[in-house]
């Protein structure tokens, strides 16, 4: 990806934190790469190479900065929205599955041979899958090494690395600090077993209170919860299951993972990003949509809002097809007595189904959303609602279950799409919903929503679908976001 050195240097030398993670400058002087916004002094311009990835400024031979943490910076804004193979490739990157599956696998996934995925990401980001996952695994094992009480060794193969000399020489070589010198200076002790504790940096503005309430407003008993200012649910993992919190704050969202293996430590941080949007860039979303006067002073007043995203793109699927023509509270009747029946069916046999995980006293047993083998298995009774809609529900866990349909963020949009409306049930309302939420699409409009018609004619919009749909194409590419903001105005 080539980078106009002009507009890099201006942004580093403002040290404008938007640009954190959307590019990483090196300087040939000290062998060290930073973060847009590194407080440091700014180097000179002779001195100063600019790469599109960690991966590349570690591939030049540079080391992470210690003081602002370059590894840790908020995932770029354009790898979380492309919907191209490199953006896909790099949502399963993220989701550790080079480390899971390797590089076959991963080309696998996407349709390529792997020569060609390695050529393409290469020209895209200057490194190829094995050097970006990595990446992702030094900062992964760092993160483990300063925020657990893991032995050295346990954290080598937890992070992903083969084996433990491969584990020391690439903290060495990434953070010039051996993994036991990184352990000198920290003061955790044992700690309870699979909690970490971490921070999940993203770009300001963030809205925390309509992620909140969105959330608050359909949660699931047993299976995720908001009380006081953070979020809390379970996860279903590659290896096993997880709790996990979220609380927002000032530029971080602080993050408390229970985790029933700690080899699932990336994939649940790549999740809890998505789930909250934190890759998102707030302030290139609420310029298109505040240079609309309908739209300009809400923009004003909530700045920052987010799409409520999803940690399982069939947990999402089955809520907005219960969701479909019945109040939000009606869903969450009839879901919470699915979730109850799959619970009692009392199979626990693989990873993803809803075994319970242990927690402390103070908080209520989570487990992620029933897996889809289980939810097409259970009686006509639990489902509680017309023949039609349980058969559509039917259909989509066994097109899950049997792997004839993705409903990952790493999935093909227009494929996800085409496929569920092949579905008996599903229209274009519900496809969207899905596309939105589950597969990450900035850029889908339901303009037949009955709750976005009132929130356009709150803000004096045109209510009715035809019209609606025809003003929102002044909002692309972000009219997610706009259909955020409707709903909110409802």
């Amino acid at each position: 990806m080539e980078l106009d050195f002009e507009h890099c240097y201006r942004a580093v030398d403002s040290r404008d934190p938007r640009f954190d993670g959307c590019f990483y400058t090196a300087v040939r002087t000290t062998g060290i790469y930073c973060r847009p916004s590194c407080p440091a002094v700014t180097p000179k311009r002779e001195n100063v190479t600019f790469y599109p990835s960690a991966a590349a400024a570690q591939r030049g031979g540079f080391r992470a900065c210690r003081r602002c943490r370059p590894d840790a910076a908020p995932g770029s804004p354009e790898w979380d929205t492309r919907a191209d193979t490199v953006g896909r490739a790099m949502r399963l990157i993220g989701d550790g599955v080079v480390d899971r599956e390797g590089v076959a696998g991963l080309a696998g996934r996407l349709g390529y041979t792997e020569r060609h995925l390695n050529r393409m990401l290469t020209a895209e980001l200057g490194a190829g899958p094995l050097a970006l996952a990595r990446a992702q695994r030094a900062q992964t094992a760092r993160i483990l090494v300063e925020t657990t009480g893991l032995g050295l060794a346990e954290i080598a193969f937890a992070a992903g690395f083969g084996s433990v000399r491969q584990f020391n020489d690439t903290m060495l070589e990434v953070y010039a600090r051996s993994p036991s010198q990184m352990r000198e200076k920290q003061t955790v002790g044992r700690g309870e077993a699979g909690v970490v504790n971490l921070r999940l940096a993203y770009r300001p503005p963030l809205h925390a209170e309509s992620l909140l309430s969105f959330f608050a407003g359909r949660t699931l008993p047993g299976v995720d919860e908001v009380a006081d200012g953070a979020y809390r649910r379970g996860l279903n993992l590659p290896h096993g299951g997880a709790v996990v919190s979220l609380r927002p704050g000032d530029r971080v969202v602080h993050a408390t993972l229970r985790l029933d293996d700690v080899r699932d430590l990336a994939p649940a941080v790549a999740r809890c990003r998505r789930l909250f949007d934190l890759d998102a860039d707030p302030v290139a979303v609420d310029g298109v949509l505040g240079s609309d006067p309908a739209l300009r002073g809400v923009v004003a007043e909530e700045p920052g809002v987010r799409v409520p995203r999803a940690v399982d793109g069939f947990e999402m699927a089955v809520r907005a097809v219960v969701g479909q023509q019945v109040s939000v509270a009606g869903a969450r009747t009839t879901l919470g007595r699915m979730v109850r029946a799959a619970v009692g069916v009392g199979q626990a046999t693989s990873v993803g189904e809803p075994t319970p995980i242990p927690q402390t006293d103070t908080t209520a047993p989570l487990a992620g959303f029933p897996a889809a083998d289980v939810i097409a298995a259970l009686p006509d009774a639990a489902f509680g609602m017309p023949a039609a809609r349980r058969a559509t529900i039917r259909a989509l866990a066994e097109a899950v279950a049997d792997g004839k349909l993705d409903l990952d963020p790493t999935a093909d949009r227009t494929e996800t799409v085409t496929r569920l409306t092949e579905l008996p049930g599903i229209g274009p309302w519900t496809a969207g919903y899905v596309a939105m939420r589950a597969i990450g699409d900035p850029d889908v409009f339901l303009p037949t929503d009955l709750a976005a018609r009132r929130g356009a004619e709150a803000l004096g919009l045109p209510a009715t679908a035809k019209t609606l749909s025809s003003y929102a194409e002044r909002w692309r590419p972000w009219r997610s976001y706009a259909l955020i903001r409707l709903w909110r105005a409802a």
